[in-house]
């Protein structure tokens, strides 16, 4: 996939989970989308998410 982050080893990248969810999916729809995704796999790919966009304070 380019290097993109994916859900575990699918080729699903998190970008168009995170999207999904940013664009008013509910986790629901978006499993219903992607059979193969479980709750957890939609939870971690939003913490990935999350977790890009903490700013490093120690750089302040």
């Amino acid at each position: 996939m380019g290097g993109r982050a994916c859900i575990r080893g699918m080729r699903i990248p998190v970008s168009i989970i995170v999207g999904q969810i940013a664009q008013g999916a509910t986790v629901e729809e978006v499993l219903g989308d992607y059979p193969d995704l479980e709750v957890g796999d939609v939870q971690q790919a939003l913490e990935y998410a999350a977790w890009l966009t903490q700013e490093d304070v120690r750089s302040s």
